[in-house]
């Protein structure tokens, strides 16, 4: 990969896909499984962090694994055609690729999982790196020499800080805009319908733009 080359990385959920739907079905089909009430609503309104980080405060700590695993193997057959791409994601990848840039992304979520969402909704990105979160994004963004991180969370922000890029921010998570800003973003927009405007003044601007592109 050439130095000089524009790569991007995006989160998925919540950014890319509304994986809430999807999720939820999955929470639901667990409940059933291992007779332990999870409350789904509230699971899908905090998604982000690891799943381990879910699934401890419905089981026992020495159940985490196991049930983190459990919760993997349902994840294909009750989330996948559930889950839809946000508006503009699509469009998103695309303004990277007429860039002549690179989309990447970058998750917390499993990376088999995340795959098959890829494959599912025909996100034709670059690379995927799973199992990341917060400060440990950095490592896949250090490697691929993403200068731009967009994310809907403040630990996508922490991410990207962490490896020495833009953090772009879309308020379509659970952290909403002031949040976002206040966790240090350097632009934040409402949705990645927006993303291709911002990312054409970005690269004509060779600066990052963030005045003009924040809500």
């Amino acid at each position: 990969m050439a130095a000089h080359t524009l790569t991007v990385g995006f989160d998925l959920d919540m950014t890319l896909i509304d994986s809430r739907p999807g999720i939820r079905a999955a929470y639901h089909e667990l409940s059933a499984r291992t007779g332990t009430f999870v409350d789904a609503d509230l699971a899908v309104s905090r998604l982000g962090p690891p799943l381990e980080e879910e699934i401890r405060r419905w089981f026992p700590a020495e159940r985490v694994a196991e049930i983190s695993d459990l919760y993997r193997s349902l994840y294909p057959e009750f989330a996948i055609a559930a889950t839809p791409a946000l508006p503009g994601a699509r469009e998103a990848i695309d303004a990277v690729h007429r860039a002549g840039g690179r989309a990447i992304v970058v998750t917390a979520k499993y990376e088999p999982n995340a795959k098959l969402h890829l494959a599912h909704l025909g996100l034709d990105v670059d690379a995927l790196v799973g199992s990341l979160w917060a400060a440990g994004k950095a490592e896949a963004l250090d490697k691929h020499q993403a200068r731009v991180y967009v994310g809907d969370h403040i630990g996508d922000v922490v991410g990207a800080h962490t490896a020495g890029a833009l953090s772009v921010a879309v308020a379509t998570g659970p952290c909403d805009a002031t949040e976002l800003r206040a966790a240090g973003a350097e632009v934040v927009l409402g949705d990645l319908t927006e993303f291709p405007s911002w990312l054409a003044r970005y690269v004509a601007e060779g600066a990052d733009g963030g005045e003009a592109a924040a809500i």
